[in-house]
């Protein structure tokens, strides 16, 4: 298996595996991103962007799916995430966008679309983007979301 090409189901211990590790998970991100700060509704959380985005992504969603730690280990871990996302008050709008707009990204960059990998996605997508908008509207510690920590995804 190259690092591009996406291990089968049998193959994959994980499903940074299973969808093409760090490239594949690039792919995704590159392909969502221009789509968010081009939307109306999610353009207002995203501004005209930052050129760190998709790298830092990129590796938040490689950690969450079973692959290395970088964005916990060098770019500040769920810490950083926190921050980035207090004070932006998500609404359930935004936060089910951003979900449409991820999911349509999945579809045109052709990630592997098997209903155990799109499952996984869609489920992990609900929850972070749950945990993303109440920490989005927390005024005071206890005001966070339980989860305070990079999950870890799996099938």
């Amino acid at each position: 298996m190259s690092a591009t090409t996406p291990a089968t189901r049998e193959d994959a211990t994980t499903l940074y595996e299973h969808v093409g590790g760090e490239p594949g998970m690039r792919r995704l991100v590159e392909a969502w991103y221009p789509t968010v700060l081009a939307d109306p509704l999610l353009q207002p959380l995203f501004g005209a962007g930052h050129a760190d985005h998709v790298p830092h992504l990129t590796a938040f969603l490689a950690e969450v799916f079973g692959g290395p730690r970088t964005y916990t280990d060098r770019l500040g871990g769920f810490a950083a995430l926190l921050d980035h996302h207090r004070g932006l008050r998500i609404t359930e709008a935004q936060r089910a966008r951003f979900v449409e707009l991820f999911l349509a990204a999945a579809d045109d960059v052709a990630w592997p679309a098997d209903a155990r990998t799109r499952t996984a996605l869609l489920e992990y997508l609900e929850f972070g983007t749950e945990v993303a908008a109440q920490n989005s509207h927390a005024v005071a510690e206890a005001d966070l979301h339980p989860c305070q920590e990079v999950p870890r995804w799996d099938w």
